[in-house]
């Protein structure tokens, strides 16, 4: 049994290094994990293109995660993280990052909140963050108030880290809900990394693997 799939990891290899992950040194560590960040930043942004108003905030799990909703939250993130964690507060004051906001604020937009509004925030928190992430070193220290006591301590290494695994994650939930809206899948713009397939073939392997789930549940 393969441990993999050879082919699909060629693919995904190839297609990875002619998008924006293909200026990786392997030595500047700073600048490879300021692109991997910047993968995933655009991947989010990309999930919400070619939608309406009501697509990119419609609650499409029971938790009700929505498009609009991962970018305000992605926004509150890089704000927090690079900003008021290394003592270089925000310019804005966002009144769902308060203490006293209600539960999950962060996570979807009113009405009143365009998708103009959100996008702009989270490219306004981007360059905000860029700017810290460009004028410290890596061992920069910095606190986060948020963790526990005993892990609050950090630098700013970690903090990419954790905002590279933070993004991500939700670029992955990104992934899901954009083809539950209308079926558009893809890593990033001009780079499906999905198996060649039209929609017969995609419709026989769901239905595969529904028969393999089933038999293996003993029915």
């Amino acid at each position: 049994m393969r441990s993999c799939d050879t082919g699909r990891l060629a693919r995904s290899v190839v297609s990875v290094s002619r998008g924006r992950l293909s200026g990786m040194t392997g030595t500047d560590v700073k600048s490879d994990l300021h692109r991997y960040l910047n993968s995933a930043r655009d991947a989010v942004l990309w999930k919400l293109e070619g939608l309406s108003e009501y697509d990119i905030r419609r609650p499409l799990t029971a938790t009700g995660t929505n498009l609009l909703g991962l970018v305000k939250h992605l926004a509150g993130c890089e704000i927090g993280y690079f900003g008021r964690c290394f003592g270089r507060p925000f310019p804005e004051e966002l009144p769902w990052l308060r203490e006293d906001a209600e539960p999950n604020a962060d996570m979807w937009a009113t009405p009143e909140e365009s998708r103009d509004d959100v996008v702009g925030l989270y490219r306004r928190a981007r360059a905000h963050s860029d700017a810290t992430i460009e004028a410290l070193d890596l061992t920069a220290p910095g606190r986060v108030p948020w963790w526990s006591e005993k892990g609050r301590d950090a630098t700013l290494h970690l903090i990419l880290v954790h905002m590279i695994a933070e993004t991500h994650r939700h670029a992955g939930h990104a992934d899901i809900v954009r083809e539950l809206v209308d079926g558009a899948v893809g890593m990033q713009a001009g780079n499906d990394n999905m198996a060649p397939g039209d929609e017969a073939w995609w419709k026989s392997y769901r239905d595969r693997l529904e028969h393999a789930a089933k038999t293996a549940d003993g029915g």
